[in-house]
């Protein structure tokens, strides 16, 4: 392919094109404004490569088994398989070193579905480009472009490539992640041939990947992808830089290292015990191996690893798109949802339903009158050409049904007034020839009728008809037209406006929304619905969404409130209306005073700070920008409040899995734990060899990391109230009742075992206490899987623990029953009254922990 003169090649360096606008759209040569076709943007995608920044490495697994290597758990593990082959014991080294390979083979399935989850999250949320492909606007992966692609920005896209500008309409651009400058700068379409600029000056035809547009619109042709971009130059350092560890992590990794220090502590106790009372050192070294293996907590690296990636995979199914997996976290605590009206509780689907005018209300239809007929002509001039607003669309579908011309022959947009926090009104001035300019004002009813000069009684029954409308659950706009000719007034009730009527639209709620309302209010959240409709319209949805609006925040009072005043007046209120974006800061900021934990929805620009500000800042996926995706921690596939009520549900009952794994994780390794100590301490046969801990792994890793996460929610779980912001994963209560439960079934397995070993020979009573310690260990994983346990745990469904359960129990028969593992684990076979009274061991366990749990929970009600 040849590049056209001043340009470089696609392949070649830099991967710019030079070519002024004018003379080459696509970068071949061709003045084709269609931009490329499909055929030639695959090519050049295949010879190119993708569109984006290097990914931090895969992890392979080869880096996964290296990093498993590394683990003190594998360092242990191999320790011991070299001591016995010392000893001159091939099968228990050669076991040992077996169960390596299979501790290795769990740790690579456990870390490759993580990595399988977050690759499939990194997919969804790969950002999209418009861009002319055949001539025809189409939506397509920014990893898709290529140089020479045409591309369409609008307000509130990220900008997808470096690119030059062929048009651009009031574009401003925010470049501050390559500049550091917080102030949009202003950009022009190219004149001329210019060579390629540096990001952050005023009017240069240049856009850069991963800017912002935060106004006006325009297209592009794409000069520069993936690392030939501006960002490029920085995507090498920006792949060095880690997220900080979040609170969970910071609280587990302090954890484990109790633990291990505990652990490493007791088993130098015990070897140098073992050594001086004579049992020899490469048999102590073995013992305080065995114990350092019980008590090492390397499930809690694997909980903290898999659940909240798992969790987020599960989230996204749900169309939930997780950005930031420590937003789970706070999913739970989550205590006050602010949710925009439109779109969200209800459909985004406008309809125009009535035109009111001179005290006559019509549905619109063939026969309207003039009067009505010049309203809405009059609403569609005070309509941008380009807008996406619903609302807007509706009226457009309306006038095209009715033939209502919209705009003069040869009229041109000559002067706008946007819209402002104190006027909630937009106008529009066309002018087509030497005639006037007409111009028209469309807006919230009284901003519109304090721009009209009227008699008191026709605003009054204006008013009396935009209230009247509204608490249908009318969506009302009024409308003014005016003429002018001559210099333009700052102030825009200068102009002579006349009043011309009420358009009403409808906008239906949910079907699904009084359920998801109820849901929350039973879960104890608070619903706290943000419009920018009328107060009396907002009230009406409120009521039809079974939302209680109590005293209603108006956005004009909310300006005169100071921060105080206003956290007192938003405890007591569930509707705020007549609100701009710019305000939705304050109430996340005031509500947060009050102590609640904030989800706030938003889908434009000016949602941003507030997202960003939130808790939880939900993003629309359908109608919402870039900006706002960005700045929020999750983002809505599909817009629905109840979306949004599934996601709570979710990170409650992913919080609470978490919890009980880590409460069963610490129990569980007590007896363990105690059992490789207590015999060797009170001259009992020993019970537990390194073989027989890795045995218990097998089942406590799957366990932990896999049952758990797969339990489904409590019945109760939306019946909760939301846990307190600074309740931690594991309290120091929660960390004691573990502990106290492991402390108990160690003390009946130390007084069964003990029994055992004066009565038994050695192989018998080691295969006795160990059969009742692996069903002590399934007693445990029962009694944590559900709150209260016992048979409600064995009727809550959750097939993996089944799997699990009955992989244990044909393990633990193949090593009492084949001779060949018998002999591995120093096991004489159990006859069938043994076997039966290591049942009971398990079942009196069972017994004992329903019975604690019973009287715990009267004791504390709450969970904690």
């Amino acid at each position: 392919m040849s590049a056209p003169p001043g340009a470089v090649a696609p392949g070649g360096p830099g991967n710019r094109f030079d070519d002024p606008p004018g003379g080459s759209i696509d970068g071949t040569g061709s003045s084709d404004p269609r931009g490329l076709t499909a055929a030639e943007a695959a090519r050049r995608l295949l010879q190119d490569g993708p569109n984006s920044l290097p990914e931090p490495e895969r992890r392979t697994w080869r880096h996964i088994a290296f990093d498993a290597a590394r683990e003190p758990m594998f360092l242990l593990l191999c320790g011991a398989a070299l001591l016995y082959l010392l000893l001159g014991s091939a099968l228990e080294g050669g076991f040992l070193l077996l169960m390596v390979a299979a501790t290795v083979g769990m740790t690579l399935y456990q870390e490759g579905k993580t990595e399988h989850a977050l690759r499939a999250l990194r997919q969804l949320g790969s950002p999209q480009a418009l861009v002319l492909r055949d001539g025809t606007p189409r939506r397509v992966a920014g990893s898709e472009l290529v140089a020479g692609d045409v591309i369409l920005l609008a307000e509130g896209a990220r900008v997808p490539a470096d690119a030059r500008l062929c048009a651009a309409d009031g574009l401003l651009v925010d470049e501050s992640l390559l500049t550091g400058e917080s102030v949009p700068v202003r950009k022009l379409a190219a004149r001329g041939a210019m060579p390629p600029m540096r990001p952050g000056g005023e009017d240069l035809p240049w856009v850069y990947s991963g800017t912002l547009v935060v106004q006006g619109h325009g297209s592009a042709i794409v000069t520069a992808t993936g690392t030939r971009s501006e960002i490029g130059r920085i995507g090498d350092s920006l792949r060095q830089l880690a997220p900080p560890p979040s609170p969970l992590q910071r609280q587990s990794a302090l954890l484990a290292r109790r633990f291990a220090v505990l652990g490493l502590a007791a088993s130098a106790l015990l070897v140098l015990v073992l050594g001086l009372r004579g049992g020899g050192w490469l048999e102590a070294l073995l013992a305080g191996i065995a114990l350092s293996i019980s008590m090492l907590p390397e499930e809690f690296t694997v909980v903290l690893t898999v659940f909240p990636a798992l969790g987020a995979w599960r989230l996204a199914r749900a169309n939930v798109l997780t950005r930031r997996l420590a937003a789970i976290e706070t999913l739970g605590a989550t205590s006050v949802l602010c949710v925009d009206k439109t779109g969200t509780l209800t459909e985004n689907r406008m309809a125009l339903h009535a035109l009111w005018c001179g005290g006559v209300e019509l549905a619109p239809g063939p026969a309207l009158p003039p009067t009505h007929r010049a309203l809405l002509r009059h609403a569609i001039l005070a309509t941008p050409e380009r807008s996406h607003d619903p609302m807007e669309h509706a009226l457009q579908a309306q006038a095209d049904m009715l033939d209502v011309p919209a705009r003069p022959a040869g009229a041109r947009l000559v002067h706008e007034y946007g819209l402002t926090a104190a006027r909630r009104a937009l106008m529009l001035a066309w002018q087509g020839g030497p005639d006037p300019a007409i111009v028209a004002a469309k807006g919230a009813p009284e901003s519109i009728l304090a721009l009209c000069r009227m008699e008191p009684d026709e605003r009054a029954a204006a008013l009396a008809a935009a209230a009247g409308l509204a608490a249908r659950g009318l969506r009302v706009l009024a409308v003014a037209g005016a003429t002018h000719d001559g210099p333009w007034p700052d102030d825009p009730a200068a102009l002579p406006f006349g009043f011309l009527g009420l358009c009403a639209l409808a906008d239906p709620l949910r079907a699904d929304i009084p359920d998801a309302v109820a849901a929350c209010r039973a879960a104890g959240l608070r619903v706290i619905m943000i419009t920018g409709d009328h107060p009396a319209t907002a009230q009406a949805i409120a009521g039809q969404a079974g939302i209680a609006a109590g005293d209603v925040v108006n956005g004009a009072a909310l300006d005169g409130l100071d921060d105080t005043a206003l956290a007192a007046r938003l405890s007591g209120a569930n509707v705020c209306a007549r609100i701009v974006p710019e305000q939705k800061l304050r109430i996340v900021q005031a509500l947060q005073r009050g102590g609640a934990v904030v989800a706030m929805t938003g889908d434009g620009v000016n949602d941003a700070p507030a997202l960003r500000a939130a808790d939880v800042g939900v993003a629309m996926g359908l109608r919402g920008t870039d900006v706002a995706r960005e700045a929020a921690q999750l983002t809505l596939l599909d817009d629905r409040f109840a979306s949004i009520v599934d996601a709570v549900q979710a990170g409650r009952r992913i919080f609470d899995n978490m919890r009980k794994s880590m409460a069963y994780i610490v129990a569980i390794h007590v007896p363990i734990a105690g059992m490789a100590l207590l015999p060797a301490l009170l001259g009992w046969p020993a019970m537990l060899y390194p073989a027989h801990i890795v045995f218990l792994e097998l089942v406590i890793d799957p366990a932990c990391a896999l049952v758990f996460e797969n339990e489904p929610a409590e019945r109760d779980l939306m019946r909760r109230p939301p846990r307190p912001r600074d309740m931690p994963l594991f309290s120091t209560r929660a960390i004691l009742r573990a502990l106290g439960e492991g402390a108990a079934v160690l003390a009946v397995l130390a007084l069964c075992y003990g029994v055992a070993a004066a009565r038994l020979p050695a192989d018998t009573a080691r295969a006795f206490g160990f059969a009742s310690l692996v069903l002590a260990n399934l007693a445990l994983l029962l009694s944590h899987r559900v709150r209260g346990g016992g048979l409600r745990a064995l009727a809550a469904s959750n097939p993996l623990f089944w799997g699990v359960a009955g992989t244990a129990l044909a393990m633990l028969a193949a090593t009492l029953y084949v001779p060949l593992l018998a002999r591995l684990f120093h096991f004489a076979p159990l006859t069938v009254p043994q076997l039966v009274m290591a049942a009971g061991v398990g079942l009196l366990i069972m017994a004992g922990l329903q019975l604690a749990r019973a009287v715990l929970a009267r004791l504390h009600p709450r969970p904690g």
